[in-house]
């Protein structure tokens, strides 16, 4: 791999493909990017993007030509990409009402979060009709990979399906850091959670929606290892308390530190 700056590429415009727009060796963009591409920015063949696999890996390319429905380009070689944070966080978000999870999808992307994973919690008020999930998740994870565009990350979030407590509990990794804020906590503080895990790799973050925990739900999240935690003497709505956590993390253990 090339070992010039990232910085060498900033002016070039960037796209996200997988592993289907892959054909015979070329990446075939697609869909709104064409309209992009070709009326938006009126790049034409022989001009250079940067195209990332949404995995961390990304490369310079160049517009081979214009077909019906897509743009064809070459790979030239892989770059450097050093977007990705050390740290790998997962934002298990109490799911919040009206348009909040959106702005706390693409905030959390721009701070580095890996996965969110919405969570019904007993004071939760949305209701989400099974069968209007997956389009729902659908605008979750395109608002995500819009985000990762505009803040040049070379990997897209994932978002995961809605879970209960429950299985969100069982499916916590054995040993795993994470920790609740709670608003009836008074004594640890997240600067006390710190100096308690001085190095870290990852770490499990859960937010209550509007209302905040139940008593009953961060006592049972405690069974599983889930360390409660205070924010200080104020009350934050849910999506302040997402971003605040998120760049005290990313400070602490991440790349927000210097």
């Amino acid at each position: 791999m090339n070992n010039e700056p990232d910085l060498c590429y900033t002016s070039y415009p960037r796209f996200f493909f997988s592993v289907e727009q892959i054909e015979d060796g070329k990446i075939y963009l697609n869909k709104s990017d064409v309209i992009h591409v070709k009326r938006v920015l009126r790049l034409r063949p022989g001009e250079n993007l940067v195209l990332m696999d949404g995995r961390g890996k990304t490369y310079l390319a160049i517009i081979e030509k214009f077909i019906a429905g897509a743009v064809v380009c070459d790979i030239i070689r892989e770059i450097p990409s050093s977007t990705a944070s050390p740290l790998r966080i997962t934002l298990v978000q109490g799911i919040p009402k009206g348009n909040k999870m959106e702005l706390i999808i693409q905030k959390g992307t721009e701070l580095g979060v890996n996965l969110v994973i919405p969570l019904l919690c007993e004071r939760t008020v949305v209701k989400l009709d099974e069968d209007k999930i997956p389009k729902r998740l659908e605008r979750w994870q395109k608002i995500a990979l819009e985000a990762a565009k505009q803040c040049r990350r070379s990997d897209v979030p994932k978002i995961s399906r809605p879970k209960s407590w429950d299985e969100m509990l069982c499916a916590l990794p054995p040993g795993a850091v994470a920790m609740i804020p709670w608003e009836e906590e008074f004594v640890y503080s997240v600067k006390d959670f710190c100096l308690q895990h001085l190095e870290l790799a990852s770490i499990y973050i859960f937010i209550g929606p509007e209302g905040g925990f139940t008593r009953e739900e961060v006592e049972r999240a405690r069974l599983y290892g889930v360390c409660p935690v205070t924010l200080g003497p104020r009350i934050l709505r849910t999506e302040t308390a997402s971003m605040a956590v998120l760049t005290m993390v990313q400070y602490q253990w991440g790349d927000l530190g210097g």
